[in-house]
């Protein structure tokens, strides 16, 4: 057996990857993280403390940096997490599914959805304030009027003449503070929410069905809604600035804390830890907070990462599902974000070698060889056979694979289609869980498999030439030793039509689309592409990938070339560990003497 130029060349294909639409893609180079599609987190862009406001959608949320430059963060269905380019911005807003921004000139930027044509603002340079609703918009001028324009079922983007100097948007209802610290509202007004009271105010802000007020001596009125209790604050105090949510409201003291009242089912209604906040903002189930020192902290639900997200540039090994991913550091411990209301989130402990992501559970392989699962364990696939002799997992809706030292594979988890009875056999190298049905790799180069095959999914074809498989939602991949890539399976967005290209290094197969890693270290995308997904950076410095259910994520190298040529570095990491022993298992198989043509085989 021998390992030459070739192998060295495949950073990701190799480690036994677990690809599938819940996909792996990993590496021994440790770098940071970028995401395309509908769950968007860049890791770099939070590791700054640069940050001097921030705003929160349903589901999404901006952050404006000191440097006029504003990032964007959890739901990107309508590409609303997505923001211009450009750092001459001044203030932001995130509505219901779009987004707006202020530019130093008085003009204003939309975007994301524009179903009612609120992401499309009007012309102009006076601009002084913004506001984003549900589905409708608000401009502030310095004239101190209002424009308003979107959804106006209810006449929320109808605002009435008057001396204004804030303006706010609720989901269908709008509220403006008067020069004379009157407030008046209009919009939808079923629950009062658009009929404030008297008073003399000196900040606002609408929620889904409810309005608060602060007054100048600090105390917080609110009206509206009152079904949790989000319309009822808090005794007299000393606040200083307010925010509300779908269903709850926060409120921030003079000495930096932060209280929240109202609906609490994700959390949101939990105080964020700490005394150094200055500004706050609350979206439908989440809450964010803007500290003293320019970094965001997040609570609450964080379905689309909303709420938080990994940093750093260590990452060797990712793991993408329908709504929540993982990533693997280089000192062996797991990072998760997205959904976790199964509790998909990692345990803390260290000394883990890859993962994997299933629908609603979570599978991590440890050093020793030994299996852990948490998470969603209704069928029992978060609960590993025990033992220590495992080389590769995969996770797939409900169920679970592992492939053993000795080349047998292991199944668990739900059987409703015979995904959990894998073939004999002990000449196993590789394995991939889609949906429904799985494929194993053999070390002659030929594909098997078994479970759901309603779209002939489950049936790879012939052939004894492949290195790489994967199995997405009701498709499949395999990846040939020339570079080129086979798909097969549901193609109805073309997801199993792969590009002719010879020179692909490694695969992923999300729910409806597919990722392709070049040997340049750029990345291919092809399928539905709703949400982005099949849309990958431009670049050529990645050297992981992996397709979840409608995003998609990437590693790039943020590090430096090996200064020296070491034996037994099979991933040129500059050192030799459990990584360089996962390859080798992987391709423990070729013999030159009887396959002298296979790639790796180099003459002496």
């Amino acid at each position: 057996m021998q390992f030459g130029k070739f192998l060295k060349n495949c950073l990701v294909l190799f480690v036994l990857v677990v690809v599938c639409w819940l996909c792996i893609g990993q590496s021994a180079l440790a770098g940071s993280l970028v995401s395309f599609g509908r769950m968007t987190l860049n890791s770099g862009d939070f590791v700054k403390n640069d940050f001097v406001s921030i705003a929160t959608g349903r589901y999404h949320n901006l952050a404006l940096k000191k440097d006029g430059s504003v990032v964007g963060w959890g739901d990107n269905w309508h590409g609303q997490a997505t923001p211009p380019d450009g750092n001459d911005f001044v203030a932001i807003s995130a509505g219901g599914w779009h987004s707006l921004a202020l530019k130093k000139d008085g003009t204003i930027v939309g975007w994301g959805n524009n179903d009612h044509g609120q992401g499309t603002p009007p012309e102009g340079n006076d601009f002084v304030a913004i506001a984003a609703g549900g589905r409708h918009s608000l401009a502030l001028r310095s004239d101190r009027s209002i424009v308003g324009w979107g959804r106006n079922d209810y006449g929320q983007a109808t605002p009435p003449a008057g001396d204004y100097v804030a303006v706010v948007a609720g989901y269908e209802h709008s509220l403006a503070l008067r020069s004379d610290g009157m407030i008046v509202g209009w919009g939808r007004n079923d629950y009062d929410q658009a009929t404030p009271p008297a008073g003399n105010y000196v900040a606002i802000a609408a929620g889904g069905w409810h309005s608060v007020a602060l007054r100048q001596d600090g105390c917080i009125v609110g009206w509206g809604r009152n079904s949790d209790g989000q319309a009822d604050p808090p005794p007299a105090g000393n606040y200083v600035a307010i925010a509300a949510g779908r269903w709850h409201s926060l409120a921030l003291s003079q000495d930096g804390l932060i209280v929240a009242w109202g609906r609490d089912s994700h959390g949101q209604s939990m105080p964020l830890a700490g005394d150094d906040f200055i500004a706050i903002a609350a979206g439908d189930y989440h809450s964010l907070g803007l500290k003293k020192d320019g970094t965001i902290v997040g609570g609450g639900d964080n379905l689309y990462s909303q709420a938080k997200g990994p940093k750093g540039n260590d990452f060797i090994a990712i793991a993408a599902s329908r709504s929540h991913s993982l990533a693997l550091r280089e000192d062996g411990r797991i990072a998760g974000w997205g959904r976790n209301y199964e509790d998909q989130v990692p345990p803390g402990s260290s000394g883990f070698i890859t993962v994997a992501a299933g629908r609603l559970h979570s599978l991590a392989l440890s050093q020793d060889g030994s299996i852990v699962g948490w998470g969603d364990n209704w069928y029992g696939q978060a609960t590993p056979p025990e033992g220590n002799d495992f080389i590769a997992i995969a996770a797939g809706s409900y169920h679970s694979l592992a492939l053993k030292k000795g080349g047998t594979i292991a199944c668990w988890g739900r059987d409703t289609d015979g995904q959990t009875s894998p073939p004999d056999g002990n000449d196993f190298v590789a394995v991939a869980a889609g949906r429904y049905h799985n494929l194993a790799l053999k070390n002659d180069g030929s594909i098997v498999g078994w479970g759901d095959n309603h779209y002939d999914q489950a049936t790879p074809p012939e052939g004894n030439d492949y290195i790489a498989i994967a199995a997405g939602g009701y498709h499949s991949l395999a990846l040939k030793r020339d570079g080129h890539i086979v798909g097969w399976g549901y193609n109805d967005s073309n997801q199993a039509f792969p590009p002719e290209a010879a020179d692909f290094i490694a695969i992923a197969a999300g729910y409806y689309h597919s990722l392709g890693l070049k040997k340049d270290g750029s990345i291919v995308g092809w399928g539905d592409n709703y949400y982005g997904q099949a849309t990958p950076p431009d670049g050529n410095g990645f050297v992981a990938i992996s397709a979840g259910g409608n995003y998609s994520l990437a590693i790039m190298d943020t590090e430096e070339p090996c200064e020296y040529v070491l034996a037994g570095d099979l991933n040129e990491d500059c050192k030799v560990d459990f990584y360089d022993l996962a390859k080798m298992a992987a391709n423990w198989l070729i013999d030159c003497d009887t396959d002298p043509n296979n790639p790796a085989c180099v003459p002496q």
